[in-house]
């Protein structure tokens, strides 16, 4: 017991208390999306575009991937939580969740 309290006396703890089930699996879900890297690639070419808006139909090229796969992963970065989609004729404009993504930043900074 006394290595914890020394431990403890030196080190102030990262986070402010530990994550709830429900925040483990919410953040566990959005760092999932963002392991693969066609939906990390996606994700920064819909924040570099102006406003961090970008239309789907500018996403197929980049990535090398046909509109359905596109689509397919446009979806689960949707799911969790990182882009909004707004459908826009046969096309979906596609935009980041700033808020989404400066809590995700929270817990990588700690």
């Amino acid at each position: 017991m006394k290595t914890v309290a020394t431990i403890e006396a030196c080190c102030p703890p990262l986070l402010a208390a530990p994550l709830d089930d429900t925040e483990a699996d919410e953040l566990a879900a959005a760092f999932k999306a963002l392991a693969d890297p066609v939906r990390l690639r996606l994700l920064s070419l819909i924040a570099a575009a102006p406003d961090g808006t970008a239309c789907s139909c500018d996403l197929e090229e980049p990535v090398g991937k046909s509109q359905p796969t596109v689509s397919h992963h446009l979806s689960l970065l949707a799911e969790a939580g990182l882009i909004t989609k707004e459908k826009v004729g046969r096309w979906v404009n596609c935009t980041v969740v700033p808020e989404r993504l400066a809590q995700l930043r929270a817990v990588l900074d700690t």
